[in-house]
């Protein structure tokens, strides 16, 4: 419905996904900016950045695509027009995914993929198998990740009602977090990413594998490997967590 919407003023839905694009673009325009005075960033060339910004913004814009509608919870909540949904034959977290769906967020999935893209021909790299098997497995785990960061802001609203930014800083911050390579970050933050927000296993832990790059924190190969099972650890804490702030919810009272 919402699809149908916006295909009837197309220029509109053009303009505005053109300006998403644009916009999400300014992070890769900073980055060019960076290396028109320096060679490396942090010991990195501006391939391997690519890299890792490609990869980064297109497992969230997977996730931003469709989960983005999860920051309009917190409102609903408050003012009990989420009661609507829960008498509707169709999962409750499914409908709030499909709430004003906005098909215009495919500018900042295009130009994530756009730059992945471009990473992928200039960044010098001996291709295995492995290694560009790698590649579509990022993109698969790293929107699982961002989706279950989607789904737990979602659920933490429940408590919090309009806490749409809280949800933001973790997902469009944790993206932006991602697109620089660790070392030019303090290791505590790198900690803090790998065990306890497990942001790094969406690129950083994988694409350092690729590009024959050593972790800051010296983990072994094969954890490089595991964002499958970081991925559906995340989805399932998140759904727990999801089940848990639903049942919780009294509407408004009135």
């Amino acid at each position: 419905m919402w699809v149908r919407s916006l295909m009837a003023y197309r220029v509109s839905f053009a303009m505005t996904a053109f300006g998403n694009f644009a916009v999400t673009g300014f992070d890769f325009a900073a980055i060019l900016l960076m290396f028109s005075q320096v060679d490396r960033l942090g010991g990195y060339a501006l391939p391997e950045i690519a890299f890792l910004y490609g990869v980064s913004c297109t497992a969230f814009g997977f996730a931003d695509l469709v989960m983005g509608s999860m920051d309009r919870l917190g409102r609903r909540v408050r003012d009990g027009t989420l009661d609507t949904l829960l008498v509707r034959p169709a999962p409750v977290l499914a409908q709030v995914a499909a709430d004003r769906f906005g098909l215009h967020r495919i500018g900042r999935l295009t130009q994530g993929a756009l730059v992945l893209t471009y990473a992928l021909v200039a960044v010098d790299v001996d291709w295995t198998p492995l290694k560009a098997a790698m590649v579509p497995l990022m993109l698969l785990c790293g929107a699982g990740i961002f989706t279950a960061l989607f789904v737990a802001g979602g659920a933490f609203q429940f408590l919090a009602q309009d806490a749409a930014e809280v949800q933001n800083a973790f997902t469009y911050g944790g993206t932006t977090l991602l697109q620089y390579p660790p070392t030019v970050f303090a290791k505590d933050l790198v900690r803090g990413v790998t065990f306890i927000l497990p942001l790094a296993f969406v690129n950083w832990l994988p694409a350092l594998y690729v590009l024959g790059r050593p972790y800051p924190l010296d983990l072994p190969v094969w954890v490089a490997f595991t964002p499958p099972v970081v991925a559906v650890a995340c989805l399932g804490l998140a759904g727990l967590a999801w089940r848990s702030g639903l049942r919780s919810y009294r509407s408004t009272g009135s």
